[in-house]
């Protein structure tokens, strides 16, 4: 009887592990979204900024559209280039705040200016689950642009 026990123990711990694996595997790490700026940066670069914000803003184009990870673009007066939410591109975003009050695109703008890159915490609607989310995003400028890939947290 014992046995049984810890055979059905060790089934629903396999369950748990799996099931948590699963849910990890729908969100995007900070290691991938590092990789995903380098990769638009190096688009960027080859192609032309409009080629690139092109292909930023096309959510089929699964090099930069993956699960919850996906390019953001600005110029360096705080205009939305590139977002998943396309109602914000072209749109003047510098005094626009989260969830909280926090200046989200001129901190961005900041980092990217005095440091070149970094990371930025700030609430946002999370396009998969709908609510708002703790983020934190990194970001790289490149030549007159800020480009960035941000992860929820969980």
């Amino acid at each position: 009887m014992k046995k049984i026990g810890l055979m059905i123990l060790a089934f629903l711990m396999t369950v748990a592990v799996c099931g948590v694996s699963s849910a990890a595997e729908d969100h995007g790490t900070a290691e991938q979204a590092t990789a995903m700026v380098k990769k638009a940066i190096a688009h960027f670069k080859a192609n032309g900024k409009d080629k690139a914000l092109a292909d930023f803003n096309d959510p089929s184009n699964k090099q930069f559209h993956d699960r919850d990870l996906y390019v953001i673009a600005f110029d360096m007066e705080g205009t939305m280039l590139a977002s998943a939410n396309t109602k914000l591109v072209g749109k003047p975003l510098m005094d626009f705040k989260d969830g909280d009050g926090k200046l989200v695109t001129k901190e961005m703008l900041q980092v990217a200016k005095t440091k070149g890159s970094g990371w930025v915490e700030y609430r946002w609607p999370n396009p998969i689950t709908k609510l708002l989310d703790q983020k934190t995003t990194y970001i790289e400028k490149v030549d007159n642009y800020l480009l960035g890939v941000g992860i929820y947290k969980k």
